[in-house]
Formats: structure tokens, sequence, C-alpha cells
């Protein structure tokens, strides 16, 4: 219906409780009306002060929404006549089926059309919803941040801050802060026994940012990749999201098994491995196993990425060299994180590349990568720099061999005839062993529902090991949590096996 004044648009609400400013609201009901064809192209508008009484709303609202109408080519203001639908509206224009779904429904009828490889990969995907976001025993993959030096960390941070602007503000190095790629060599030479220069190093937006680059340069659809079974999921998924056909390849006493690698897919462009300690089963892979892993790529002329997520928290012994370390035919492409050295929301990680593939990472980051946040790096140098890095890591060490000492004697107190505690000599987490054929799926979510995070080894597989049994962390929380949790589960083990 129509009179002189212009159509009537008394369809719209107006929600004053609403956080939406009403302007707002004013300008979806119209747009809303126009797209559906309640108004019709070259139909007249209300006044402004009409269409203001008719809502209940001040005039200067409705000009507000009419003005963003205008602007956007919905309406047209026509000289000493008044606010017409835009004569655009009677073309040939997208349908509005699917304007009103919500987030969550389901639209079968026009289903998105996604890549064939991501398509593909979809189903294979697990879900990181496990990440913690706080502590809680035993999640994994959380370091103790109640012990992370925040003070020290805070002044880094504030002297940064009232530095030079263009220095944290502007766009960043592309390949990472100079001064921290120089701070990382020097420290994983140190540290970690590789012979490296700053310019090898690329700074990423964590290990599974890394993952993911390095995997969508080197991998083809459907090339074949071997990796540790069980397995890092974020690793898996990544490689998976770029096409590759992962090859599962078991794990024992001394880490990937490359024998059987090599009788399932003696082709191979690339394996997956965590040699320092594998994820999720804590084996260290002996040095033999490695120097077979390297002469298998070799021959192959394949690459190897090493996950050295936690190896700086090595607390027994004498750490085993690097995969990187022992490379003499530069086959490794090492990624590291400072998700466990420091805290996991920095989300800053760091490839150290080939020699021959420096040139290639370069490219990509130059023209496709913006870089992790300026200021961030920066106070990850100065930490580094000025000492405060190493002396948290041999805190740390020491923090976490106590608490890896506690879950493993409460364990044999509470629990010796249903867990089998594996011996780790370093990271923030170890396994531990069904010693009854029980199910751990069902265990796992009993466990949940009492605040115990224990999740299953199949979760990990993608074919199915010998044992049965469920990742234990240790890190983020203290020996008098770790007791009351150990409690826990053996009442629930008691009830349910």
């Amino acid at each position: 219906m129509k009179h002189s004044g212009g159509a009537l648009l008394s369809s719209i609400t107006i929600d004053k409780g609403s956080k939406q400013k009403i302007s707002t609201q004013v300008f979806i009901g119209i747009r809303d009306i126009i797209l559906s064809e309640g108004l019709k192209a070259g139909e007249r508008l209300p006044a402004s002060r009409t269409l203001a009484i008719e809502l209940s709303v001040s005039r200067t609202t409705v000009i507000d929404a009419l003005e963003r109408l205008i602007s956007e080519g919905l309406l047209e203001a026509r000289s000493g006549a008044g606010t017409f639908v835009s004569d655009v509206m009677q073309e040939d224009r997208p349908s509005l089926q699917n304007t009103h779904l919500k987030l969550g429904d389901d639209n079968k009828e026009h289903p998105v059309k996604l890549s064939n490889v991501i398509e593909k990969a979809l189903p294979d995907l697990i879900a990181r919803d496990h990440l913690p976001k706080e502590p809680r025993c035993f999640i994994t993959g959380l370091p103790a941040l109640d012990e992370f030096p925040m003070s020290q960390w805070l002044r880094l941070s504030s002297k940064n801050l009232r530095g030079e602007r263009s220095n944290i503000m502007g766009y960043g190095q592309p390949f990472g802060l100079q001064r921290l790629r120089s701070a990382i060599a020097s420290h994983i030479n140190a540290s970690r026994g590789i012979l490296c220069n700053p310019q090898q190093i690329f700074i990423t937006g964590g290990a599974q940012h890394a993952f993911q680059l390095i995997s969508s340069m080197l991998l083809n659809s459907n090339d074949k990749v071997w990796i540790e079974n069980p397995s890092a999921i974020g690793a898996r998924n990544s490689l998976i999201a770029n096409g590759a056909k992962l090859i599962p390849v078991n794990v024992d006493k001394d880490g990937i098994i490359v024998s059987e690698g090599l009788k399932q897919a003696p082709d191979f462009k690339l394996a997956f491995v965590t040699p320092s300690h594998q994820q999720p089963l804590s084996i260290i892979m002996s040095l033999k196993r490695r120097f077979s892993l390297l002469v298998a790529a070799e021959d192959a002329d394949a690459w190897i990425i090493e996950d050295d997520y936690d190896s700086e928290f090595h607390f027994e012994g004498q750490p085993v060299p690097t995969l990187k370390s022992v490379d003499t035919n530069d086959r490794v492409i090492y990624v590291g994180t400072f998700s466990k050295s420091i805290f996991p929301s920095l989300r800053i990680g760091f490839i150290i590349s080939p020699l021959g593939l420096v040139d290639p990472f370069e490219q990509i980051f130059n023209s496709i990568q913006s870089g992790v946040p300026t200021h961030s790096q920066a106070v990850i140098s100065d930490f580094m720099d000025e000492g405060y890095f190493a002396t948290h890591i041999r805190r740390m060490r020491s923090i976490y061999a106590e608490r890896y000492h506690a879950l493993r004697d409460l364990s044999e107190r509470y629990l010796p005839e249903f867990l089998d505690i594996q011996p780790t000599q370093s990271g923030l987490h170890t396994v531990g062993f069904l010693k009854q054929d029980t199910d751990e799926i069902a265990l796992s979510l009993a466990l949940d529902k009492k605040g115990v995070s224990a999740l299953p080894l199949s979760r990990y597989c993608l074919k199915k090991i010998d044992n049965k049994g469920f990742t234990l962390g240790f890190g983020a929380v203290n020996p008098d949590q770790i007791k009351s949790s150990i409690i826990i589960m053996a009442d629930t083990f008691n009830e349910l096996i």
C-alpha cells in the first residue's frame, strides 16, 4: 500500500534495547525490504520526518540510515522530489535464497564449493579443540604458566613500546626481525649443536604455520609423506590439507621404523618426525635410526621435517644430537617454536632452512607472507640477549623434572595395576599404557567429566597400534594437583575396569 507521502514501511521493527545502533537497524530494515523487492525500482520513500514519526525514532537517525543507503547505491535522492529506490534495482541481481541462513544451518540445495584438495582432505582432518586454554591435569603442550618470569617480560615489553614507533608499528621484516634471527642462530648452535647462519632462519607464526608453509611449498597432490604412527595432529592436518598421501610408519623404542617406511613407500617425498621427544610416545630416536632415516631421504631425494617442539627441557642425561646437526647432506628442515619455552599465545616459531631452500623460502616470505608482530619478536630478542631465556630454561628443567617424577611415583603408588608410565628424559608429557585390555576412549571421557584430561592414544593414530593408553602432560600443573588427579584416575579406573 502507498500514500502520497511514500511507501509504508511499518514492517521495520526497532529494538531500542539492542546493542546495535538504531540507525543501523533502520538501514538494515530498509535494505532488506528493497533487496526482497518489497520496494521496487523508482518507488518513493517517505520523507525523513514522516519516517521518523512512523518508526518512533529521531529524524537524525533516519537521515543517517538514508544517507548510508544512498552511498551504497540502493537509494537515490532527486532534488525537489524526494528519495527513491535506485533504478539499478530493476537490473538482474543475485537471488536472496540464503539471506536468512544462520550460523550452523545446512545449505544442502547450494553447498559451498571448495578446492578439490581441501574437499578431499576435510574428512581426514582432526579438530584441535583439545588445545589447552588453561592449566589442567593432564593436558599436553602447555608449559608452567605460573612459573614464567612475567615481571622481566613486562619490563622488556615496555622498553620496546617506548622506543621508536616505526620499529614496532610498521610492516615488519618479511623473514623476521634480524636480531631475533641472530639470537636464535647463536642459541641453537650452543644448545642444540646446529651450525647455521641467521639467513637460514625464517620466523613464522608458530610451528603450525611453518608446517603449512613447508607443505605448500614442497608437496604436490598425492605425494607420499612418511609420518610417525602415532603422530602430531597439527602437522598431520597441514600435510593432508596440502594434498599429501600420508604413509603411517610405526614407531619402536628407537623411533620411526625406517625399514617399514621403505617397504611401504620407497619413493616418499617428505618425512615428518619428532626425534628428540616423539609426539606422543616420548621416545628419543636413536642415533643409528637417525642415520638410517637420513640415508633413506638421500636415496629417495626426499626432505625431512624435524619438529623439535620441546627439546629445550631435557632434564635427565645428555641430550641426543638433533637430526639437523648430523645431517651432512642438507635434507633436514628444522622447525622450532617458543610456544613451550616461553608461552603459546606468542604464536612465534621458526624454520631453519637447508641452504638449498633458502632462496625459495625468501621468495615465498617476500611475496605472500607479511611477517609476525615485530614487537613480540623484539621482546623475545631482548629476553634471549639479556640471558633471561637461558635462565628460564634451566629453572624450568628442574621444575619439569620434579613434576615428571611426581607423576611417575604417584602412578606407581595409586595405579600400579592399571597404568605403565613410560620413562621420558625431556619435555612436558609422557604416556601411560593401559595394563588391561579396556576401552580407552570411555575411560578418557569419564575422566574428562571429572576435570582430568587424559587423551587416548588412538586419537593420534593413523592406523591401529598394539598399545592402548593416554597422553599425560605434567608441565602445566604442580605435584599437589598431580596427586589429586591421580587419585581421581584410580577411583575412575576402579569403577569402570
